[in-house]
């Protein structure tokens, strides 16, 4: 059997994140290892509340022996493992988790990137740059550190006190990058109309998740959107992407969201077939999460991977970040590596390296401990 652990990791971030139903000034996630004579893979799942996924109830179902039972004998059964998975119920994080390091596994195995496997390139749209949700002059301050580093900007909209077009008006009077928002769900079918118009006249080029996931009204603020709609929390698998087509321009794509890269390239296909863009999206996440989600980039209109750059300390490194766009590298598997030495805060779990057998044996001793 191939060796199944897992291990919950915290992540710091560098300042609060905040978005139309959420603060977050740190992330849970579980990364797992998979042990196949002397190869390891790794991969990392991000479980989501808005989805009924807690790092607790992730990390309980990796451990549990049946579960080693569903990763099998065969690194190489990509396939089979990630459609096994996709039939458990509310376990999409730790499915991505798993497709992830399997993927690294093989990928060590054979030498080679992912990407390469799949017969893809490490090119990739520019990432876009995450603006959280705040008054409208620190939004365009934000906004003015940010585009000195990235080509594209991501406005968190949603604040429900009728300032959401100034934000974008106060970005737009300091850059004019091209702007995208994502309203998180928090606009009404009335308030989106009317928005929608304006945004437009500002020059933003798409908006994501303007209503509640399954509000009725979606197919008609599609028809008369000026711009783009993309939809997140309405599209999680390949099944959700035929409704989606009703409602939204574009769907985005999350490895945590949908289970992984197998799943992903299903839900690309179905896209495509359908006539919708593709946007892949991210979560709070390490290198090691964005790694999995770079193999695939290339085949995405959008991309929205910034997940990993706002960390305080990135536990994993070997990703690149040139002119704002983020690129897989070309070492095999997910081609990610620990980064330096953790800091003692990290001791305890939120923190795991390859090498150094004895500072390993201390992890496994402290690993359910928070700093």
């Amino acid at each position: 059997m191939i060796e199944l652990r897992a291990r919950r990791v915290w992540l710091r971030l560098a300042e609060e994140v905040v978005i139309a139903r959420a603060r977050e000034r740190h992330a849970e996630v579980i990364q797992v290892e998979l042990r196949y004579g002397s190869a390891v893979g790794f991969g990392e799942g991000a479980p989501a509340a808005r989805f009924g996924e807690t790092p607790d109830e992730t990390l309980a179902y990796l451990r549990d022996p049946a579960t080693s039972g569903l990763v099998g004998r065969d690194p190489f059964a990509l396939e089979t493992v990630s459609s096994e998975f996709a039939r458990v119920a509310g376990q999409r994080a730790a499915s991505a988790a798993i497709d992830a390091a399997l993927h690294d596994l093989v990928g060590q195995l054979l030498g080679q990137p992912v990407w390469r496997l799949y017969g893809l390139t490490r090119s990739a749209p520019a990432t876009a740059w995450t603006v959280s949700l705040a008054d409208p002059d620190a939004m365009a301050r934000a906004a003015e550190t940010a585009v000195r580093s990235y080509r594209r900007l991501k406005l968190k909209l949603g604040g429900r006190d009728g300032l959401d077009l100034e934000r974008v008006r106060a970005v737009r009077a300091i850059t004019a990058a091209p702007l995208q928002v994502d309203v998180n769900e928090a606009w009404t079918f009335e308030e989106a109309g009317e928005a929608l118009a304006e945004l437009a006249a500002l020059g933003v080029d798409l908006c994501e998740q303007p209503l509640h996931a399954g509000d009725p009204h979606g197919p008609a603020l599609k028809a008369r959107s000026p711009i783009p709609i993309f939809v997140d929390e309405d599209c999680r698998t390949p099944a959700d992407v035929a409704a989606c087509r009703e409602r939204a321009h574009g769907v985005n794509v999350k490895l945590a969201k949908c289970g992984g890269i197998r799943q992903a390239l299903k839900l690309v296909a179905a896209a495509r077939a359908t006539g919708l863009a593709l946007m892949l999206g991210c979560t709070a996440e390490s290198s090691l999460g964005t790694a999995a989600a770079c193999q695939i980039a290339s085949l995405f209109d959008y991309v929205d991977l910034d997940g990993n750059l706002k960390l305080r300390r990135d536990p994993w490194a070997g990703l690149e970040l040139t002119d704002g766009v983020q690129r897989a590298s070309g070492r095999p598997g997910l081609g990610v590596e620990p980064a330096a030495a953790p800091p003692l805060e990290q001791l305890g779990g939120l923190y795991f390296t390859r090498a150094r057998p004895l500072l390993r044996r201390v992890y496994h001793r402290l690993r359910e401990h928070r700093p």
